[in-house]
């Protein structure tokens, strides 16, 4: 479980400003379920979807993306898990493949949290942010993601990474704004298994 505790470049939370957020967050509250539901609804509701909002800069270190208050939804999961690492509970980061137009291809890769619940074990969380049409929570053992992965071409991907996949960092890092991310969704092909 080291991994999943270990703060790295991106999911940096010996940041000053990203550990007291988290124990701001924790304050008063006792276990692992309360605080992880914390640390969820912050981000989830705190901080915007770049795209939803239309908002610059593009973000992609968890510190940045606190103090911008601004993500796409794998930002918002690097931030999501540097609070909950920050808190001793261990998060991974993961990933859905979905179509971009919920009906064909193209696809993208849609930025998923898994946090290690000791009554539950890893359970994913999405906290891209709710709006009409999209729907998250946080109601373990019941996962309760913004998206289903009901088209053909579509996957729950089951890694749980210690650190982002090199394809969503570059897609961050480099893009020039907002826009330049959303022409530029990362993607992944998906191995048949027959």
């Amino acid at each position: 479980m080291k991994k999943y505790l270990d703060s790295c470049d991106i999911v940096d939370w010996h940041h000053p400003a990203v550990s007291a957020q988290a124990m701001m967050l924790a304050a008063n509250l006792k276990g692992d379920e309360a605080i992880a539901e914390a640390c969820f609804i912050f981000v989830r509701d705190k901080i915007s979807h770049s795209w939803d909002s239309q908002q610059n800069p593009v973000t992609c270190r968890a510190s940045s993306v606190l103090e911008q208050g601004t993500g796409y939804c794998y930002a918002k999961s690097h931030l999501l898990a540097a609070l909950l690492r920050a808190n001793s509970i261990p998060a991974g980061l993961c990933y859905q493949r979905l179509t971009i137009d919920h009906d064909l291809p193209p696809f993208c890769l849609h930025g998923l949290v898994a946090v290690y619940l000791k009554q539950y074990g890893w359970y994913r969380i999405d906290p891209r942010g709710n709006k009409p049409g999209v729907e998250a929570a946080f109601c373990p053992p019941l996962e309760k993601l913004a998206f289903a992965t009901d088209l053909d071409g579509e996957a729950d991907l089951p890694e749980i990474w210690s650190e982002p996949l090199t394809i969503v960092a570059e897609t961050l890092k480099v893009a020039k704004d907002y826009l330049d991310v959303a022409n530029n969704l990362p993607d992944v092909d998906l191995i048949k298994t027959y």
